[in-house]
């Protein structure tokens, strides 16, 4: 879910990409072959999935303006100012995510799942010093736009 939306605008999108990259990965399964663990090789489906989505689906999202989507922004009367706060936070981090070159928001996205460097760059199929430097130059970029300065892609 995490990785579905980052690379989309809305809810429906998000469940639809979420869908087909576990279709993907039920039809690769076959081709699973053990020589990286399970949760690397989904990541792997996941990410090419997503980039593969977005790159098809780049043409009709260009001529749709993205909204933000109210169920995400209303609070709840039971909800803390602490709860709001955070939710608004992660909100404005998957906005700044989604501004990011795909490569570097795949990046992100799997150091905010907590990946070790080898387990990145095995996903990404990019060496751990190149997994390093990729990013902090990312973690500049996300800070940069968290910030209110624009990113150029």
């Amino acid at each position: 879910m995490k990785v579905a939306r980052a690379y989309t605008l809305t809810n429906e999108e998000c469940q639809d990409l979420a869908q087909e990259i576990l279709l993907q990965a039920w039809r690769s399964l076959p081709e699973f072959e053990g020589k990286a663990s399970a949760a690397t090789w989904f990541y792997r489906v996941a990410l090419h999935t997503a980039m593969n989505w977005h790159r098809k689906d780049k043409s009709r999202r260009s001529r749709q303006q993205p909204f933000v989507e109210v169920q995400a922004l209303v609070a709840s009367e039971s909800d803390s100012a602490e709860q709001t706060q955070h939710r608004d936070t992660v909100e404005q981090l998957y906005k700044a995510i989604h501004q990011l070159p795909k490569t570097d928001a795949a990046l992100v996205l799997l150091y905010l799942d907590e990946l070790s460097y080898r387990e990145m760059a095995e996903v990404l199929g990019i060496s751990e010093s190149n997994v390093g430097v990729k990013l902090n130059r990312a973690k500049k970029s996300l800070s940069a736009l968290m910030n209110g300065q624009s990113h150029e892609h």
